[in-house]
Order: C-alpha cells, then structure tokens, then sequence
C-alpha cells in the first residue's frame, strides 16, 4: 500500500501545482486541459487495442495482410501518439513557467529577478527579454520567432509524419491490386469445379488493397486531430507569453531598474 502511495506522489504534486496557479483554478489553461484530454485519449485507445486482441483482430490483420504494411501504419501511429503525449507535457510545463512569471510580476519576488527552477522556451524567452532589457535594447523581434519556432517547429514534422500514414495505405493499395493483377495474368483458364480456390487467390490482393488503405485513413484522422488540438495548445501558450511581455513583464523590468 505504502509502494502506491509513494507512485501517486508524483500525480498529486500535478494537481497541487495547478490548484495554486494565479488563475485559481486547476486545470484551468488549454496546455493542462490538452494533457488529460490525451491521457484520456491514450486510455481509449488501450482499451481498444485490449478489445481487439480479445476478438483475435490483430491476428486477423497480421494473416490478411503478408506484406506488413498495415502493422507498419501502426506502429507509426502509435509511435507519433506517444510523442503528442510527451509534447503535450512538455507545452503544460511551459505553461506552467508562464504562470511562475506571472505571478512573479503580482507578488514581487525581488527587483527584476525571474523565478527559478524553470526551463524551457518560455522561461529562455522572457530571461532574454529581461537581458535585452538591462543593455537597453528593446528589439524583442528576434526572440519572439525564436519561440514561435520552439513551440512550433516540432509540429512541422509531425503533420508530415501523419501524411506519411496516407501514403503508406495508398502503397498498400498499390501492392494490393498489383498482387490481384499477377494473380489474374497467371490464369489459364476458367473451371467451374475450382472457383472456390481461384476467388480465394483474387481476393487475397483485393483485401490488402482495402485494408492498407483502410487503416492508413483512420490512423491520420486520429493522428490529425491530435496534432490540431496540440497546434491550438502552442499558440495559447505563445499568445499568453506574447501578451504577459508586452503587459506585465515591464513591472520586472522597472523594479530592476529601480
């Protein structure tokens, strides 16, 4: 019981970090609201997979497709789930920084000093600003598309990852109707008493062909919805960062001037 209690420690610290947030209110922002959203996500998923393997599925799409594409699409697509769950952490984290600053700027930690023991784009991003500020440079273009890009950037690859899926199911299309092509070229002939056999050996090709694409198109939906809601996330949180700069960053700045 004890060994349970010290594995949840980790997920109450979660909760208690939010609940004293300036907003007051836990889970309140859109990065924190993305990460249980994909938990919950994640979850289903499981089941689903669970699901599957109890109604033998995954074997039945293992002996249905020989060439592997569909698995390959799969595997694909869980790799790329598992990455949005570790990007959508790391966006709560930044969101999280953000929250430090702001409340920073209400309860006055010292003269223009940033609060410590944050990383991340956000935290490199508004330390810079405050940098920039001491030497009088007041240019914040520069470090403004550094964080678009680090809170972005990421994204880019994914989306083209997710295109990937189609093409994978378009290639098994492909492959499909080539193999129901050899199959109907190699026929000499017609006979009654073995069609059983010759529709057996067609639709073998046929069943790749709609399979690959099959599974290809649903794994980019799924894919694509959680990349745009992680895309709305990103630019939340580069909104709120952009806004605290130009709003309340400068009280830091006019105390360390002071």
């Amino acid at each position: 019981m004890n060994g349970v209690a010290r594995r949840l420690v980790p997920l109450s610290r979660l909760f208690q970090s939010r609940a004293t947030s300036p907003q007051g209110s836990s889970f309140g922002s859109g990065a924190d609201r993305f990460f249980m959203q994909w938990l919950c996500f994640a979850g289903l998923l499981l089941f689903a997979a669970y699901l599957c393997w109890r109604a033998n599925i995954w074997g039945v799409l293992v002996n249905a497709d020989p060439t592997g594409i569909t698995m390959m699409i799969i595997a694909v697509f869980v790799a790329s789930t598992l990455w949005v769950g570790r990007r959508s952490w790391r966006l709560m984290r930044e969101r999280q920084t953000l929250d430090a600053w702001e409340q920073s700027a209400h309860m006055a930690y010292g003269p223009g000093q940033p609060p410590a023991g944050h990383e991340g784009a956000v935290q490199d991003y508004l330390s810079g600003l405050i940098e920039k500020s001491r030497r009088g440079a007041y240019d914040n273009a520069q470090l403004t598309e550094v964080l678009a890009e680090r809170l972005h950037g990421p994204s880019e690859s994914a989306w083209w990852v997710n295109g990937i899926q189609i093409k994978m199911g378009l290639l098994g299309k492909v492959i499909g109707f080539s193999i129901l092509a050899l199959d109907i070229s190699q026929m000499q002939g017609f006979d009654a008493s073995q069609s059983a056999s010759i529709l057996k050996t067609l639709t073998g090709g046929l069943g790749i062909a709609l399979l690959a694409t099959a599974v290809g198109l649903v794994a980019n939906m799924l894919l694509g919805a959680q990349l745009v809601r992680m895309d709305r996330c990103g630019d939340g949180v580069l909104a709120d960062a952009l806004e605290f700069a130009e709003t309340r960053l400068p009280l830091l700045q006019s105390r360390d001037g002071a």
